[in-house]
């Protein structure tokens, strides 16, 4: 049985894609998609986390549906320190606040 969902992806150009999702049920990643696996160093004080794909899905597994249309130049407008260009000093002082 396939769980779908719809996704927003930004390849070489945003689409909407139909994705397979995890299985709510899965009793190895309890529907996360992923198990994790410990491990330890030489000393065997914890080093990291390597998480691997459950078998209850494929991450791969999707179908672009529709491409979505480029944003106007004049919208796509941004400063370099990520405050809104359209607001003075990044934010808005006019109602409604």
């Amino acid at each position: 049985m396939i769980r779908l969902r719809l996704q927003v992806v930004g390849w070489r150009r945003r689409s909407l894609v139909l994705t397979d999702t995890p299985r709510p049920d899965c009793a190895d990643c309890r529907g996360d998609g992923w198990i994790a696996s410990y491990y330890g160093d030489a000393d065997g004080e914890y080093a990291d986390t390597e998480w691997d794909p459950c078998t209850c899905w494929n991450e791969n597994r999707r179908a672009v549906l529709l491409p979505l249309p480029r944003r106007p130049r004049w919208l796509r407008r941004r400063t370099t320190d990520g405050r809104d260009s359209w607001a003075p000093a990044g934010y808005s002082n006019e109602p409604p606040f």
